[in-house]
């Protein structure tokens, strides 16, 4: 209900957002709002995020599958303890880490580019943790027959576990990618230039302000700008949600 308000407030007149009774469709279909969005370079703005999204899913995705798989099939001291160590880390708020980060990127001279944006995002302790979950049930018989024809540890995985993970690398990246694309907080810290800002800290200009004239204005712009921005994330999810549920309940077997 939140979304369907969401879009049919977006095609509202402003005039026609806050009304005693409800009303689902709006009295007036209008494209106004979505022209007043666009007339801001929001193009730039999504082609910044998906950049970062992309990468930073496909970096985090697959060292977080090289880490569950070294958990989960290899036998050294402490594996155990570092699992938990990674659960543990949980616990520390985002919050308290973008402050020396900032200052570090500052420092080396990477605010505003790419690799600010994405660096930080790699290390994903939900990724680890579905891929160790899904090869704690990796078939041993496959692991030692890949070892008899003389591949290595990462060989194996690279070309044989891998490649059997679909469901959960599915999963991982509709989380991640979700993730990477409303990341609002680090965008909005370590971004100066307005050319290298993404789609959740540019469209938090589109806020209504409360108390002036332009608010009821704001209202329908604003739901149009989150509408725009939620298109990517509902579409990835609605063509691979077989898939991310499925990876789901196999990452969540324990052995």
């Amino acid at each position: 209900l939140p979304f369907v308000w969401m879009v049919s407030t977006s095609f509202k007149l402003p005039q026609h957002v806050m009304t005693r009774d409800i009303e689902w469709l709006p009295r007036v279909f209008t494209l106004a709002n979505y022209i007043k969005v666009f007339e801001f370079p929001v193009l730039r703005w999504a082609f910044n995020s998906v950049v970062q999204a992309v990468i930073s899913t496909a970096l985090c995705v697959f060292f977080g599958a090289m880490a569950g798989f070294a958990l989960a099939r290899l036998r050294f001291p402490g594996n155990n303890l570092i699992f938990l160590v990674f659960l543990a880390s949980l616990m520390i708020p985002a919050e308290v880490t973008v402050v020396p980060m900032l200052l570090a990127f500052i420092k080396v001279g990477w605010a505003s580019t790419y690799q600010a944006l994405i660096l930080p995002t790699i290390a994903n302790v939900f990724s680890v943790y579905i891929f160790r979950q899904f090869f704690l049930t990796f078939p041993k018989e496959i692991e030692e027959a890949a070892r008899l024809d003389g591949a290595g540890v990462f060989r194996t995985f690279l070309l044989i576990a891998l490649p059997l993970a679909r469901a959960p690398v599915i999963a991982a990246s509709v989380i991640i990618f979700t993730l990477n694309w409303n990341n609002f907080l680090w965008p909005l810290l370590v971004v100066f230039d307005d050319s290298m800002k993404t789609m959740p800290v540019g469209i938090a200009a589109f806020a209504p302000v409360v108390g002036t004239h332009t608010q009821l204005e704001g209202f329908s712009v604003s739901m149009a700008a989150v509408t725009v921005l939620s298109i990517p994330s509902l579409l990835l999810f609605f063509f691979l949600q077989r898939y991310f549920i499925q990876g789901i309940a196999q990452g969540g077997v324990k052995q």
